[in-house]
């Protein structure tokens, strides 16, 4: 393509590679946004659904856990759910640039923003 221009050829193969990097990083965004992971505790009695990019999207809290005498039981419960989604969120965005990078021939443990 750009031959007997030395290393712009190679330059040029890189800002394609930057852009298409670029283009799949937005890509991922979008689909971390729309995808879902929920975290529980108390056996399933709090359950907190959230985006794999962390924000709360659902809290669902079976009734029977509601008593004025367990109300600190209750705040510490649906704090462990939301923690926990948060890391399902996480882990599954982890998992998401995993294979980005991997897909590019990038090193699976490249850190890069978000």
């Amino acid at each position: 393509m750009l031959k007997g221009l030395g290393g712009l050829g190679d330059m040029a193969k890189m800002m394609k590679a930057a852009q298409d990097m670029q283009g799949k990083m937005a890509q991922l965004q979008e689909d971390l946004k729309a995808m879902t992971v929920t975290g529980e505790s108390g056996a399933g009695l709090v359950k907190a659904t959230a985006s794999a990019k962390g924000e709360l999207k659902a809290l669902d809290i079976d009734p029977s856990i509601f008593n004025a005498d367990d109300k600190e039981v209750v705040e510490d419960l649906i704090l462990a759910a939301v923690k926990d989604a948060q890391s399902k969120a996480q882990e599954a965005a982890e998992a998401e640039m995993r294979k980005l990078t991997e897909g590019m021939g990038l090193p699976a443990d490249m850190k890069l923003p978000f």
